[in-house]
């Protein structure tokens, strides 16, 4: 199934309240929020209390993709401040079995992501442990990329990887993140992509944020047919 989660990274915010409101009156699935430190990416974004006035602001399940050093230090205060899914960088996690699991004890969905140019053989001994994994598909830190075209071979490999586990992997999701528009979409779902976060190409759509997320999904579930077919 395709879940559309509008990134908040590309949202005036200064309105956040309204643009997550109507990302969800749009048809969002996911609202997807990019928590950066200025320390493992070069720049510096929101903290657990923009999480909680998010929370009030939607019923949509919060994906938390924390671009954090040592983000077990924070897993907490992310969960009580309303994550329905924490997605911590194996490139941070040095004991990432432990990690993931703090994650479920907090009662939070738990995903792992990985950097362009990170082995996907980095993940695969958690992949019976989480509930999705995210590809990123640009370079994490900052808005408005261009997707890295050899990713969509990575997403490939990543779902053939995860067909391998059979019973043991059952309803990972495979996210992707960085320079997903019309253009892009169909490729990465081709490839096996499921979960789209998307933040220029539906928050600054020319007709409007309701149009982004229909034009995105549409593409989506095209490929998603062909795929099957």
């Amino acid at each position: 199934m395709i879940k559309i989660a509008p990134s908040i990274l590309a949202a005036d915010f200064a309105e956040l309240g309204a643009a997550v409101r109507a990302a969800e009156a749009g048809g969002a699935d996911y609202i997807h929020v990019d928590v950066m430190d200025g320390h493992f990416v070069p720049n510096i974004t929101i903290g657990p209390p923009v999480v909680a006035a998010l929370r009030q602001a939607t019923t949509l399940p919060l994906d938390v993709h924390l671009m954090i050093e040592a983000p077990e230090r924070y897993l907490a205060d992310f969960a009580r401040a309303g994550a329905s899914i924490l997605t911590v960088h194996v490139e941070t996690c040095p004991h990432l079995h432990r990690t993931v699991q703090a994650i479920r004890d907090l009662g939070v969905r738990p995903g792992v992501t990985l950097n362009p140019a990170t082995s996907l053989e980095s993940v695969r001994e958690i992949l019976p442990y989480v509930t999705q994994v995210l590809v990123m598909t640009v370079n994490p830190g900052f808005g408005g990329q261009s997707y890295i075209p050899t990713m969509t071979a990575k997403v490939a490999r990543l779902a053939a990887m995860i067909a391998t586990l059979g019973p043991e992997a059952d309803g990972v999701d495979i996210e992707v993140d960085g320079g997903i528009d019309e253009t892009t979409v169909g490729a990465v779902v081709a490839a096996g992509a499921n979960v789209l976060v998307a933040g220029t190409s539906i928050f600054r759509h020319e007709g409007g944020m309701t149009a982004g997320i229909r034009s995105l999904r549409a593409a989506a579930e095209a490929a998603q047919r062909n795929r099957s077919a």
